[in-house]
């Protein structure tokens, strides 16, 4: 640890797509705690759930979501973000607002904001983390002008954090490394993920990781539980539902878990052979630090995804799948017979922690 650094209060705030914004600061919020700095959480909803338990003593500003909804099919997506920007321009705003009142009223020194664009100010530093640095969309001829409206949010803020490492041995690809960066500095700080590897006896041989935003996270769970009842073999469904009760009828061979803590999910996995989820980024960097054997299913309509299993099933490093004509008993035979590789990547810890809160200090 390096003495001079000045002991901060943080505040910490993830998007909440999905609870990968969530899961992956996890690594930050305990290197900053590490280091002795004070740390503030604020979130809503399930993404308040799951920080909550895996920090419950650390205070919970209500901040609300974007509460972003996706279309029921791949080609609406667009549209359906569309529909909803004059709704997502007003909380940016408004969030903007509130973080400057928490400045004041919690004596706020720094702070990190995963993807929420209105978390900036110009009182005190602000650190915006992003992996997407090039939004990619379906239609390649709007991805310049998405990335210059992203990067006139992004370039409001002090410093950019890149979760993923400078060079060829990267995740993101394109998604991380553009040929143009945004105006303020971009650091790359490597993968962030709350699991390590452990090895521990296989008692699954299929881990079923669910999560996302609705309603793609549910279309994808039913097409698993319609055919969960042809694969004879230990199986164990994660839903990703922290706030979830109901319980869903399963073949004995099946194990359901509606949420996991970090340790839990981390040993979850270990003990399976393979797991099967989406392509989402915030999952892949978990899985590749505990170097298990992937099987994506892109959520539809989500460029990025599509990008990243192409992405990693070209390296070798992981297998994809189509939603739309999933048919388990097949796809997983024919899966399960390719190797992987499980290459080596750089990852973020608290001597990271300590360089970029250095840095922040010259800027």
């Amino acid at each position: 640890m390096l003495d001079n650094i000045n002991k901060q209060r943080v505040l910490v705030a993830p998007l909440d797509w999905g609870l990968g914004h969530a899961t992956r600061c996890i690594p930050i919020i305990q290197a900053l705690l590490i280091q002795g700095h004070e740390v503030i959480l604020a979130a809503d909803g399930a993404i308040a759930t799951l920080l909550h338990t895996e920090f419950p003593s650390l205070e919970m500003l209500k901040l609300k979501g974007y509460h972003i909804k996706y279309a029921k099919t791949g080609i609406g997506l667009p549209f359906q973000l569309i529909k909803q920007l004059p709704s997502l321009l007003k909380t940016i705003q408004d969030e903007h607002g509130w973080v400057e009142n928490q400045i004041e009223e919690k004596n706020i020194q720094l702070v990190i904001s995963d993807n929420r664009y209105g978390l900036y100010s110009k009182k005190i530093p602000t650190v915006f983390i992003t992996h997407q640095l090039t939004i990619k969309t379906p239609f390649p001829i709007l991805d310049l002008l998405i990335q210059k409206i992203h990067y006139r949010f992004i370039n409001r803020f002090k410093v950019c954090w890149v979760p993923d490492t400078k060079g060829l041995n990267n995740l993101g690809g394109e998604l991380s490394h553009p040929k143009k960066l945004p105006a303020i500095p971009v650091k790359y700080i490597g993968l962030l993920s709350r699991c390590k590897k452990t090895i521990v006896p296989i008692q699954f041989q299929y881990c079923f990781l669910l999560s996302g935003p609705e309603p793609q996270r549910s279309i994808l769970e039913e097409k698993i539980l319609a055919q969960i009842t042809q694969i004879d073999a230990p199986i164990v469904i994660i839903r990703g539902l922290p706030n979830a009760s109901l319980n869903i009828e399963t073949p004995a061979n099946v194990i359901v878990y509606q949420h996991l803590s970090s340790e839990q999910l981390a040993n979850t996995i270990a003990a399976s052979e393979w797991v099967i989820c989406r392509s989402g980024y915030s999952s892949l960097m978990e899985l590749i630090a505990l170097q298990k054997k992937k099987i994506l299913i892109p959520t539809p309509g989500q460029t990025e995804q599509a990008y990243l299993a192409k992405k990693l099933h070209n390296q070798q490093m992981a297998y994809q799948l189509p939603q739309s004509t999933l048919a388990l008993w097949k796809d997983l035979d024919r899966a399960t017979k390719t190797n992987q590789q499980f290459p080596e990547m750089t990852f973020f810890n608290t001597n990271t922690l300590n360089g970029l809160l250095l840095a922040l200090q010259t800027m």
